[in-house]
């Protein structure tokens, strides 16, 4: 799956709204792009688990790679797996700037750390993979606040349904990861048992 497709038309692919501006022409048209959009015949069980996971990872906007070694680690967790992979791509750095109500999307929150507006425990981190554990802090650098798109978010416009896992202060520019999330918190549109099977096949 090519990241760089266009979203709206790569939501309509996956069945998900992934941004914002996606919602209303997904509303429209909630049915795959093409010609044939409409009219699919029955898929494949590999093609219908192939599209979940693909679904997934454009949530989270990772890399086959990234997924692939989030997986291999779920894997080896005790439990249900799905929950586990799920659990660990909640605690990206990337994922919780945009929870926490500081990005309008996911390629923003992601824009935002690789260009070094946020810090985690009041260091600097540019990673948008980097893993939070509980207790710790994320704020957006000084320098960043005066910047339109903190402002923005400094007034809650994208914080209407911050997960309670997460404490936010955004007068403070400032957000807690304060306990891991529970599957049915987190805001993900996955069934992740058919992302198991299908890298357990």
């Amino acid at each position: 799956m090519n990241n760089s497709r266009p979203k709206v038309r790569l939501s309509r692919a996956l069945g998900i709204p992934l941004t914002p501006k996606s919602v209303k022409y997904f509303e429209a048209r909630p049915y795959p792009p093409g010609e044939h959009g409409r009219s699919r015949k029955t898929e494949s069980d590999y093609k219908v688990r192939l599209r979940e996971k693909q679904r997934l990872r454009a949530q989270y906007n990772i890399r086959e790679v990234q997924l692939r070694n989030a997986f291999a680690k779920a894997a080896k967790h005790e439990g249900k797996t799905g929950e586990a992979l799920l659990v660990d791509l909640e605690r990206r750095l990337d994922a919780l700037v945009l929870r926490a109500g500081f990005a309008r999307t996911i390629y923003q929150a992601r824009q935002f750390v690789v260009h070094r507006h946020v810090l985690v425990n009041g260091q600097r981190v540019d990673r948008p993979s980097y893993r939070l554990r509980p207790g710790d802090v994320i704020t957006i650098a000084e320098r960043s606040r005066p910047m339109a798109p903190f402002q923005v978010a400094a007034t809650g416009a994208h914080a209407e349904n911050v997960p309670p896992y997460l404490e936010v202060r955004h007068d403070a520019f400032a957000a807690q990861f304060v306990r891991l999330p529970e599957r049915k918190e987190i805001p993900v549109i996955c069934d992740e048992q058919l992302v198991v099977e299908h890298y357990s096949r």
